[in-house]
C-alpha cells in the first residue's frame, strides 16, 4: 500500500475528505518526525514505538575499489511493534 491508497482507506473508514485524511496523515508523520528528531519517544499503546537508536562510527569498505572508508556515527529511527498489533498480524483470518 502506497501512501495515495493509505489516505484513500483512512478517507473512506473515517468518513472525510480525502484531503482531510492527507492532512491528517502529514501532520501525524511531521509530528512523530520532529519527536524522532529531538531525542524523544512516541508511545501508541498498543500499535508501537517510535524511537531512535545510535550507530556507532565504524569502518566499512567500498565495493568497487575495496578501499577502506569511515562511516559515521549517526541516529537511526527504529518502530518496534506493540503486542496488539503483532497480534492482529498474526490471527488466522
Amino acid at each position: 500500500m502506497n501512501k495515495q491508497e493509505l489516505i484513500s482507506k483512512i478517507a473512506d473508514s473515517a468518513k472525510v475528505t480525502k484531503s482531510d485524511a492527507s492532512s491528517v496523515l502529514d501532520s501525524f508523520i511531521d509530528t512523530i518526525t520532529k519527536a524522532l528528531k529531538k531525542g524523544d519517544e512516541v508511545r501508541l499503546t498498543g500499535f508501537g514505538t517510535f524511537r531512535t537508536t545510535n550507530r556507532k562510527a565504524t569502518k566499512g569498505r567500498n565495493p568497487r575499489t575495496g578501499q577502506s572508508i569511515n562511516i559515521p556515527a549517526s541516529k537511526a529511527p527504529k518502530f518496534a511493534a506493540g503486542k496488539s498489533l503483532r497480534d492482529a498480524v498474526n490471527t488466522k483470518r
